[in-house]
């Protein structure tokens, strides 16, 4: 089923992630920066909410089919902070350095450490699809204070998975996408895709 659509999102790290899952299946992944488009604003309380608009938008302004993602990570003894406020936690302009400088000092004294990255993925057919496909995917794990490893965005450096005694920065590509919240919810995407066909 190849054809062209745009991926709501700005985001290099997630771009890459996303255009390396999808291309292998024959999809024309453009970025909606190539169509000049601005990002979507995301006012909704929840990720759901802010995945459609921002699909919405980029379709809208396109007239092409779009993949948009809303992700997160939610930290437990936050109560589920910094959720869709991620990207922004430490404010604007967006900085991974210093959202994770805040997460860490905000769990600073406090044992529990457990925490999940959440990811939703929408697809439309079009800006007006009343039927978009919807995935999700969950990815445990707890934060450590100090950063490991250089691949990966975002908490990557501090989102510490047990069972492989790693953090998400420490992992290859293979790895990332085959365990991530974003290529679980992107492979329930593309098992909808195939079965829409």
């Amino acid at each position: 089923m190849p054809h062209t659509v745009v991926i709501a999102s700005n985001n290099a790290g997630k771009l890459r992630e996303i255009n390396r899952l999808l291309s292998p299946l024959g999809f024309n992944v453009t970025p909606q920066s190539q169509y000049n488009i601005p990002e979507a604003e995301e006012p909704h309380p929840t990720f759901i909410e802010n995945c459609i608009a921002k699909a919405r938008h980029a379709a809208r302004l396109t007239g092409l089919a779009a993949i948009a993602d809303d992700s997160g990570i939610c930290v437990t003894a936050l109560g589920g902070a910094p959720g869709v406020h991620s990207a922004r936690y430490a404010g604007d302009p967006k900085s991974d350095q210093r959202n994770n400088a805040k997460l860490v000092a905000a769990l600073a004294g406090i044992a529990q450490r457990d925490a999940y990255y959440y990811c939703v993925m929408v697809y439309l057919r079009d800006a007006d699809d009343p039927q978009p496909l919807i995935a999700e995917g969950r990815w445990h794990g707890e934060i450590i204070d100090d950063a490991r490893g250089s691949d990966g965005f975002g908490y990557d450096p501090h989102f510490f998975i047990p069972e492989l005694g790693k953090t998400a920065a420490e992992l290859n590509a293979k790895e990332k996408d085959a365990l991530s919240h974003r290529g679980q919810a992107l492979a329930h995407l593309i098992e909808q895709l195939s079965q829409a066909s």
